[in-house]
């Protein structure tokens, strides 16, 4: 399977299982969503589950796809454990900081892996800031860093401005849970790379002092 890890093909099992189970059975997709009301009801639950539903298939795809390009990248520097459990740190990451950020909205609902994924990026592009992407609409390859740090700006101007169907706040916790758990596993970073340590906190200080603020 296109030489994936074990690890790698575990995870996208899992979210393709319950993703389609979810497509055709809306009262398992209702039952198990991200769910503000729910959740403070005590169905704590949905702030996992969650992570592996989907609304659609170009949904599912778009995750599982980003998921493929750089797991291998953290899967290498960590070993598929500690590759887990980055994983479902960002992924309850994002999912607390949705609640943080939305605990006055009981009807707030979300689904996707989106903050566990956004969390392997985040821990990839640490790991090794100065890879290239290549973006669809930018033709010139970008140092990884950059596109990170660009990204979660982003994302908090998305989540200011609600901009479109996206759980923005969700993608930022995960990268937040992706960031601290890559530190709590390679803390040598701080000495080995700290310029970088700092460039990619830039945004998560960001947010926190516009959320002190009331500015978002």
């Amino acid at each position: 399977m296109l030489n994936l890890h074990i690890a790698t093909i575990a995870i996208i099992a899992a979210n393709v299982l319950v993703s389609l189970r979810g497509f055709k059975d809306q009262l398992f997709f209702d039952r198990y969503k991200f769910q503000i009301g729910a959740i403070q009801a005590g169905q704590k639950e949905r702030m996992f589950t969650s992570g592996f539903l989907h609304v659609d298939i170009a949904h599912l795809f778009f995750n599982m796809f980003t998921l493929y390009f750089f797991a291998d990248v953290v899967i290498a520097w960590f070993g598929p454990s500690k590759f887990f459990i980055v994983y479902v740190i960002s992924l309850l990451a994002g999912s607390l900081l949705a609640l943080y950020f939305h605990k006055n909205e009981t009807y707030y609902s979300a689904v996707g892996a989106s903050g566990a994924v956004t969390g392997i990026l985040y821990a990839a592009i640490l790991l090794q800031p100065n890879m290239q992407l290549g973006l669809l609409f930018i033709p010139i390859p970008l140092p990884a860093y950059i596109f990170g740090i660009a990204y979660l700006l982003y994302s908090i101007y998305g989540m200011k401005s609600r901009l479109g169907n996206i759980g923005h706040t969700a993608h930022f916790g995960g990268a937040i849970g992706g960031y601290a758990t890559t530190l709590l596993f390679r803390p040598s970073l701080l000495t080995t790379d700290p310029l970088m340590v700092f460039l990619l906190a830039i945004p998560i200080v960001i947010l926190f002092v516009l959320a002190k603020t009331g500015k978002i």
